[in-house]
């Protein structure tokens, strides 16, 4: 295989001026200087980075960032500099810390009858918003539409505080670190992406849709392109930031009473196994007659899987939902999930884990 090298290519007008700074301050390597007796080109690597600083090019001086864990150490600590040559520098957190923006919270409602606009995303799958205002940057769901076939992924992950995979029709086949060979999700069934897992989406089943929560709205995805899946080792009980990864099977669910009369649910063990970062339930009608309550949980947000309810919140006009329509319950605001049908399924999820129901 031919050797094959990237460079970018940066001005200068004193190359004398710019090699200390490269060389000291950026702590980049020179590999190559030409001519001898007057150089007016020069080539420094670094960082995972090749640069070519060649006197009079007609490119504009550009801006280098440089990640490192311990910014305070790089440079003196600066966080912003400029190089002789006029190129800025910008010198940032390798892993920053993942911000939680505080929930703005508002009652929203997203039909499937407003035709909000599907657009393409990674790896060939179109999204569709079901929380336009994000609340705040604190969340985002989204239906998915993953296209027949094999999908074009690539080993991946996502920096998050929680995320969710729950499959409302067709199938989708996925790997994930340390969890053996290929995991196939079925209509109903969900799955729990702790942060940082590395995964790979397969193979998708013709007609195939999800639905995916994140935290917070705005989240990495980062390609690993060292690993590849399925991995040696299988660790069912790893840990990820404290979670662990979740399977959830809607054949073996077992229903009990839900926490809001007139309903009963079905558990994921998402709660568990997130240490009570988020709860996940799928509730159906059993008939009873159903009463107004409120929440004092953050975020509260169910989608219609199937059937028909009509939703009631004070001082509100009611809405009568239907298959594929999702809203956002925030706390304090009495609600009633009224007239239900009997095929009825709603995929509820909540966060934190915990929270209290007061009946009205």
């Amino acid at each position: 295989m031919n050797e094959v090298r990237a460079e970018v290519r940066l001005p200068t007008q004193n190359l004398a001026a710019d090699l200390p700074f490269y060389t000291k301050t950026l702590q980049m390597r020179l590999d190559m200087i030409y001519p001898a007796d007057n150089p007016e080109v020069a080539v420094l690597s670094g960082h995972g980075l090749r640069v070519r600083i060649e006197k009079g090019a007609a490119e504009a001086p550009g801006t280098l960032r440089i990640l490192t864990d311990n910014p305070n150490s790089f440079a003196d600590g600066e966080r912003k500099l400029v190089a002789p040559n006029g190129t800025k520098i910008e010198i940032d957190e390798l892993n920053p810390p993942l911000v939680l923006p505080e929930t703005d919270h508002a009652f929203v409602v997203r039909k499937l009858a407003d035709q909000a606009p599907w657009v393409i995303g990674r790896a060939g799958m179109a999204y569709r918003d079901l929380i336009p205002s994000r609340l705040g940057g604190a969340m985002i769901a989204s239906h998915i539409r993953v296209p027949d076939g094999p999908v074009p992924d690539m080993v991946h992950f996502h920096k998050v505080g929680f995320q969710l995979i729950f499959c409302i029709r067709g199938w989708v086949d996925v790997l994930y670190e340390d969890q053996g060979d290929v995991r196939r999700l079925h209509a109903g069934d969900c799955f729990i992406q702790p942060p940082t897992i590395r995964h790979r989406v397969m193979h998708a089943a013709e007609g195939i849709e999800v639905i995916e929560i994140g935290v917070p709205a705005e989240h990495v995805t980062q390609i690993d392109h060292d690993m590849s899946l399925p991995t040696p080792t299988l660790r069912p009980d790893r840990e990820w930031d404290g979670q662990r990864f979740v399977h959830s099977l809607a054949k073996d669910a077992k229903f009990t009473p839900f926490r809001v009369p007139g309903f009963e649910a079905r558990d994921t063990t998402i709660n568990e196994n997130t240490k009570g970062v988020a709860c996940v339930k799928v509730a159906r009608p059993t008939g009873a007659p159903t009463v107004w309550t409120k929440h004092n949980g953050d975020i509260l947000f169910n989608f219609v899987m199937s059937g028909e309810m009509t939703l009631e919140g004070e001082g509100k006009e009611p809405y009568r939902l239907t298959q594929g329509d999702a809203f956002v319950i925030p706390p304090g605001m009495a609600t009633r999930y009224a007239d239900p049908t009997d095929e009825l399924e709603l995929l509820e999820v909540n966060l934190p884990g915990e929270f209290e129901t007061e009946l009205l």
